[in-house]
């Protein structure tokens, strides 16, 4: 399976996209709940946190990328500044990062 083009293919400049690898097979054992798959631990910006997921067309997606490399942030940035905008107006209180 092919991977996606990355954003940086934007630039005008192509990343270099490294061969697929096997499947990994699934573990026997359990994993403990502070790590993750392969038994791998989180990193440490993820501790204490949880994934919010969407799908969105390819052009909010990209205007979305675009906006966030404008302004030098990451997309987590602006979406939690989307979220927290969103709370405010429907009279809920912003609950930050």
């Amino acid at each position: 399976m092919s991977r996606k083009p990355s954003f940086a293919n934007l630039r005008g400049q192509t990343a270099p996209v490294p061969p697929p690898q096997a499947a990994a097979t699934p573990q026997a054992t359990p994993v403990d709940a502070g790590q993750g798959r392969g038994g791998t631990s989180r990193p440490a910006s993820r501790e204490g946190r949880k994934q919010i997921a969407g799908f969105f067309s390819p052009e909010m997606s990209l205007a979305m990328h675009m906006l966030a490399r404008r302004q030098n942030r990451s997309l987590q940035a602006l979406m939690a500044e989307a979220f927290n905008d969103v709370l405010r107006k429907h009279g809920e209180s912003p609950l930050g990062d």
